[in-house]
């Protein structure tokens, strides 16, 4: 990553998505442990709890971006931030499986923060440079994964399982303040009030309906989560009743981190060093494509193996997957509507992740319950159902770009 060659202030923003994403992934190796352990979880429960999350950011992913297009970044990614660290605190000091659930809405409410962040970032960035930005934002979502969940592993095992929680919310705290300090407002008043003016802007379910290629960009990323959604409301439980079986406890905590870890190593190596090399190469559309069939080759990789020395090799595939694939699909989307509505599709797109997320984080507890690695086979086979409408959006933009050519489009 050339930083000398990137706008200061989309430093700034990834700065601040860094120490977001490293204190929310401090506790993604443990919160399901902590619920099953400290609370006599289920592991369907626990499922639910993971998915109450991305139902709460779903229902308000959308308004959350539009928001923002009217009132400026700043003030969303603050009240979004704030959020954050209330839920933290209510996790480390929650009393009841009731106040797990009331935290993680909670988070899920105020977590526009990175869909406001990504509409940050196609504020600075001209338009052929927005998936190498984007992708910017998804290799600091890497680095996060790399240091947090092994962090919150070991501080677990050391330190008692509540500190992660009070640890992430410091890192939430730290991002209020860079948040106030450091960013400036990249809509003007005049932009601001515009978007106002439209009311609720042009991104109505009808016009989604009528915007074919955005409909199935929606789509693409609604099954392509599926698999991902999976992985997140199972792969704690997974590690303890799959690879780390025979292992203690503070062992289990430690490898599931290292695991995760690798996760984030390889989509921090893919957005800064392979993405920007592809797109020199391909087309955003192939890497749509090729990103899909990765991340089903990793799920797959996770169905088969039992021991924890070829996980890595699961976490290698599944991560460059979703680096390959997913930077392109959102740049592709913001293409789709006007500059002015980027905020709202973004937060539109959002929800279509969401969404699946609901779904699979929900299916994934009980898939899990019939068998430990039916989630995974099952990811591995619908993230291959996403290459169909994937292929559909190459054929489209070929077209496209032949009636750019021919100047009939």
């Amino acid at each position: 990553m050339r930083l000398g060659a990137i706008d200061r202030r989309l430093l700034t923003v990834l700065l601040i998505v860094f120490v977001n994403m490293l204190g929310a992934s401090l506790i993604l190796p443990i919160l399901p442990l902590y619920a099953q352990r400290q609370f006599q979880m289920s592991p369907q429960t626990i499922a639910l709890l993971v998915s109450s999350f991305f139902a709460a950011q779903f229902i308000v992913g959308p308004f959350l971006g539009q928001l923002s297009d009217r009132y400026g970044r700043i003030p969303l990614l603050i009240i979004s931030q704030i959020g954050t660290v209330l839920s933290f605190v209510m996790l480390a000091f929650a009393p009841s499986t009731a106040w797990l659930f009331a935290a993680r809405i909670l988070d899920g409410i105020t977590g526009g923060n990175i869909i406001v962040a990504q509409a940050y970032v196609t504020d600075v960035t001209p338009k052929e440079k927005r998936t190498e930005s984007l992708g910017y934002i998804f290799a600091v979502f890497g680095l996060g994964f790399m240091f947090g969940p092994a962090l919150g592993g070991v501080l677990s095992a050391a330190y008692g399982i509540r500190v992660p929680f009070l640890l992430a919310a410091l890192a939430a705290l730290v991002v209020v303040v860079m948040t106030w300090r450091l960013l400036d407002e990249t809509l003007t008043p005049e932009q601001r009030m515009e978007a106002r003016k439209r009311r609720g802007g042009s991104i109505t379910p009808a016009a989604v309906v009528r915007n074919g290629p955005l409909l199935a960009i929606l789509g693409i990323a609604f099954v392509g989560q599926f698999s991902l959604g999976m992985l997140q409301s199972t792969f704690a439980l997974y590690g303890e009743a799959v690879l780390f079986q025979s292992y203690t406890e503070n062992a289990t905590n430690i490898g599931i981190g290292l695991l995760l870890t690798a996760v984030g190593a390889s989509q921090f190596f893919t957005q800064t060093w392979l993405l920007r090399r592809l797109l020199r190469r391909y087309p955003e559309t192939w890497l749509v494509v090729g990103g899909t069939i990765l991340r089903a080759l990793g799920s797959f990789i996770f169905a088969m193996i039992t021991s924890p020395w070829l996980g890595p090799f699961g976490s290698i595939f599944f991560a460059t997957g979703i680096g390959i694939m997913m930077p392109p699909l959102q740049s592709l989307a913001t293409t789709t509507v006007d500059d002015q509505e980027r905020g709202g599709v973004l937060g539109l797109y959002q929800s279509a992740i969401n969404l699946s997320t609901i779904f699979s984080t929900a299916l994934g507890g009980f898939f899990f319950g019939l068998s430990p690695t039916l989630p995974y086979w099952l990811g591995g086979i619908v993230s291959l159902l996403v290459v169909i409408p994937a292929l559909g959006l190459v054929r489209w933009r070929a077209r496209m770009a032949a009636a750019a050519k021919s100047g009939n489009y």
